[in-house]
């Protein structure tokens, strides 16, 4: 929680809420303006690298079209739910009734780009990956357990070129695809890669929060 205190005094602006019935806390913006004049101009000067870039621009032209009061008129809402049914999930099956009409726009095609500024991935992993510690019984070792060392990072599969990229920037790991979910995972197992790249690349680039996970099968 204190990094998102610091990141709503990053931006000057927004609010940090809390869930206590589900200790979970997050950072929103609401005001046009300031989306308008602070969170995009940031996300214009320094641009996602993801897929979610594409969402970003929706983003961005729906809160053009309040600007411009848009959404002061029947068809302008319909314009603004056409752009919001080609975001993230889709429309929710009440706003689908709701707007039976609804077309969705065009999303931008977002090429990937090399990855140039280690502090991304550091950022990136912090939101994005896990370090497992996985305690399982063994019969070929003396102590009768065995412990598995993984990092991970998963994405939707629309971004396995990022993915993919990630063997040859860190230079170890493997790429895991689940047939039944729009799912790609990063992992690095091999202990001499966690030891020798990974550990040392966090160390050199830390995270601005703890991050830990761990697994224990007995």
């Amino acid at each position: 929680m204190l990094l998102l205190y610091r990141i709503q005094s990053f931006f000057g602006v927004g609010n940090v809420y809390i869930d206590k019935t589900s200790d979970m806390a997050s950072y929103q913006v609401k005001s046009i303006t300031d989306l308008a004049n602070v969170i995009i101009p940031h996300f214009d000067k320094y641009p996602l690298i993801t897929q979610k870039y594409a969402d970003f621009l929706i983003f961005k032209s729906i809160i053009q079209s309040m600007l411009e009061k848009e959404h002061t008129r029947i068809e302008g809402i319909q314009k603004i739910v056409n752009n919001r049914a080609s975001m993230n999930s889709g429309l929710s099956d009440c706003l689908k009734a709701a707007f039976p009409n609804t077309i969705l726009v065009s999303r931008s095609e977002v090429k990937y780009p090399e990855i140039k500024d280690p502090n991304w991935f550091a950022g990136f992993s912090a939101g994005e990956s896990c370090f497992s510690v996985v305690i399982s019984k063994s019969k070929t070792i003396k102590t009768g357990h065995g412990v598995n060392l993984r990092f991970g990072i998963g994405q939707h599969s629309r971004d396995l070129e990022l993915i993919n990229s990630l063997i040859q920037y860190l230079g170890c790991g493997q790429i895991t695809k689940k047939r039944d979910k729009e799912f790609v995972e990063y992992n690095v197992g091999k202990f001499s890669d966690i030891n020798e790249k990974i550990i040392p690349f966090f160390s050199k680039y830390p995270f601005l929060l703890s991050l830990s996970y761990s697994q224990i099968y007995l």
